[in-house]
């Protein structure tokens, strides 16, 4: 199956723009030969106002596009962008200064220029384009400019050092060959970008000059025409062509500040890795006492005998109501941090896990105990954390709480404690759930909103925000109170945001339990079955086998969402076998047929029987000579026409059986069973795979399909 271009977004479209973007290279060339002709050929008015109103949006976009990026480096085309839009802006001032000169006349955007933004006077013209000339030079280029050799020098010196991290992570094996690669790559490209940058800024000073100096120009050169050429008078030619030489000094220093202004927005975002904005954002709210204080002061001024009080008064409320937000924020995030949350359904103790501020700041802590990870971790965006604060009717921790006591109930696992906390760095109403430290799930909610999930492909269509479910990727929509009985009754699923969240929790626990499982878990339930049935461990545990053996024989039962709460008749199967083989995966196979009954209730028809896809016999045989064992483990070797042939059959059956409403199952040979579950996992993730040994005798099997032998 094909893999989409996500580097290129118009990659493998056609028609319309992207038929155009791939020609990129010609457009670029088109460009600036256009640029070298318009500084000898004529242009019309009209192309210049629309060449002039170009070179606005350009600057803009650029802006915008750097507001936006995640990482400075990335917009490596940027100084040579830089070079080619100063080279059009000044290909404009030629343009414009010939029509000035010639017939005293340049188009409507730099007579509004001229007459609309200073009103015609073109003295207050002459100080405003001054102004915004020394902002421009003084300010903000040489700012930048300087920022950018710095950080220049910096990269440079950093790159053996960075280098040398990037080798030294590479002998150890926490990255291989190919994120080594990358890596440097990506050294390399921040080194040139910033060397670049260095220079590029060079082109935003000189423009800046070039444009007093064209002015000025553009000024003695049309007074002198208008006197000697045109028999105007002094204030006439004054007038008319000083006006229109202020005009187009302002609409082509406008855009050049606003280039030079993005160009020192991209040098100066050092460790901004998200939007601009956002980070902006959350770092001036994040210290509600710095806003409480500033509203103080501007009460000051808002009562200040001589001051406007009506400015400084709107502003001190705002502030105020501000500071009290995220004061009441603050407080909900202690409280949903240090919350305890009870362990699952017996031991009733806290939550192992306070606030982190609390708990790493705290007198005599050991260093020690900054090295634990926690198992499973939930981080809460900003917009989500009432959702486990009690004193908003937040059951957040509740629901947490019940999903680890019905796991218990239902897979006989103890899930740890799990931590919440929240995350500014993700979006507001973003969630995550991470595995010792990891991210293995995320998702959005809507709070205050109802998820209306179209389980029966129903006709109506609701008004809402339309979305995903995040557990089985179900279309799906957020809909308000009002809008929930017409989803109930178009038989709609609706659930509230924090359903949504807890129904992911419990599917995502459902699919890493086995990597959930700890050694330290399994000797907790040895223990506790040690209570009830000590013979059964005592003969195991460690006669036979030591813990981390039984941990494997649990965790490839969990893979495959098998129940282990039935764990002394587990550990009965195993320990027949255990005097033959120590391999977990041969025992857990062992185990699997003690718990036949409750493999194929799943399966059953309302008859009792089971209808499932088969193999071909000579297929069997073909699939089991691939089998290869070691004392540890049971892997599947085929031969790749093999493996496309079962691949392809499997999958047409697949679509059958899901097509009539039922659930998909493969039975075999017990000798390849786990290896060709293993074997076509990835490609089928939640296929499930059973062997004739682990179906009752009683239980009458029906063959749904068969996947024929190739040969």
């Amino acid at each position: 199956m094909a893999i989409p271009n996500i580097t290129n977004p118009v990659a493998g479209k056609s028609g319309g723009l992207a038929k155009y973007l791939r020609q990129g290279d010609l457009w670029l060339i088109l460009g600036l030969f256009g640029t070298v002709m318009l500084l000898v050929v004529p242009v019309p008015p009209i192309f210049l106002d629309l060449f002039l109103a170009i070179s606005i949006a350009l600057s803009l976009l650029i802006l915008l596009v750097i507001l936006y990026l995640e990482d400075a480096s990335d917009f490596t085309g940027f100084p040579t962008l830089l070079l080619c839009i100063t080279l059009f802006r000044l290909a404009l001032n030629v343009a414009s200064t010939r029509l000035i000169l010639l017939d005293g006349y340049a188009g409507h955007i730099i007579e509004a220029f001229g007459n609309f933004v200073v009103r015609g006077n073109y003295v207050v013209g002459l100080v405003i384009f001054l102004i915004l000339v020394l902002i421009n030079f003084i300010v903000i280029t040489k700012g930048a400019g300087r920022i950018a050799e710095v950080a220049a020098r910096f990269t440079l010196d950093a790159m053996p050092g960075k280098q040398m991290a990037i080798d030294a992570e590479l002998s150890a094996g926490v990255i291989n060959d190919e994120q080594a690669r990358t890596r440097r790559r990506k050294v390399e490209q921040e080194a040139d970008f910033y060397g670049a940058m260095d220079g590029a800024s060079k082109f935003v000073r000189g423009d800046a000059i070039a444009a007093v100096l064209i002015t000025l120009i553009n000024i003695l050169g049309g007074f002198a025409i208008g006197i000697v050429q045109k028999g105007m008078t002094v204030s006439e030619s004054l007038q008319r062509f000083t006006l229109l030489s202020i005009g187009d000094g302002l609409v082509s220093q406008i855009p050049a500040l606003i280039v030079s202004m993005a160009a020192g927005m991209l040098v100066t975002r050092a460790a901004s890795k998200n939007s601009l904005g956002a980070e902006l954002g959350k770092q001036l709210l994040f210290y509600p006492r710095a806003l409480q204080i500033l509203t103080g002061m501007l009460l000051v001024f808002a009562i200040m005998p001589g001051l406007p009080m009506l400015p400084f008064l709107v502003l001190a409320v705002v502030s105020g109501y501000a500071a009290k937000e995220m004061k009441k924020r603050g407080s909900i995030t202690k409280a949903a941090t240090a919350t305890t949350t009870s362990a699952a359904g017996t031991d009733g103790k806290p939550f192992a896990g306070a606030a982190a501020t609390s708990a790493a700041g705290s007198a005599g802590e050991k260093i020690e105990s900054l090295l634990s990870v926690d198992a499973l971790q939930i981080e809460l965006g900003y917009g989500l954390v009432n959702l486990a604060d009690t004193r908003k009717n937040g059951d957040l921790l509740e629901r947490v709480t019940g999903v680890r006591r019905t796991f218990a109930t239902e897979m006989g696992v103890v899930i740890p404690p799990i931590r919440l906390r929240d995350n500014l760095q993700i979006g507001a109403n973003e969630y995550r759930f991470l595995l010792k430290g990891q991210v293995i799930a995320q998702g959005n909610l809507m709070p205050g909103y109802w998820l209306a999930m179209n389980a029966t492909n129903s006709k109506v269509t609701l008004r809402g925000i339309p979305t995903v479910e995040p557990v089985f990727q179900l279309p799906a929509t957020w809909i308000t109170d009002v809008e929930r009985k017409s989803a109930e009754s178009a038989c709609y699923t609706v659930v509230d945001a924090p359903s949504v969240m807890v129904t992911h929790l419990s599917e995502t626990i459902r699919r890493n339990a086995h990597e959930i499982l700890s050694r330290q878990d399994v000797q907790i339930l040895l223990d506790n079955l040690k209570q009830t049935h000590p013979t059964v461990v005592n003969e195991l545990i460690p006669a036979q086998l030591n813990v981390g053996q039984v941990q494997r024989v649990l965790q490839n039962l969990l893979a495959e969402g098998i129940s282990i709460r039935n764990l002394s008749g587990i550990l009965e199967k195993v320990s027949d076998h255990a005097s033959v083989t120590k391999n977990p995966d041969e025992l857990s196979e062992h185990a699997r047929r003690a718990l036949g009954v409750q493999l194929v209730k799943p399966f059953q028809s309302e008859t009792g029987q089971i209808r499932a896809i088969t193999l071909d016999p000579k297929l069997e045989q073909q699939i089991a000579q691939g089998v290869r064992q070691s004392t540890t483990e049971i892997a599947l070797l085929l031969d790749p026409k093999l493996a496309q042939h079962v691949m392809n059959a499997l999958s047409r059956h697949i679509q059958k059986l899901l097509a009539d409403g039922q659930q998909p199952l493969v039975l075999c040979a017990p000798q390849i069973r786990l290896a060709f579950r293993r074997f076509f996992e990835s490609t089928f993730a939640d296929l499930n795979v059973l062997s004739y040994a682990e179906v009752p005798a009683r239980i009458e099997i029906q063959s749904a399909a068969m996947v024929q032998s190739p040969e």
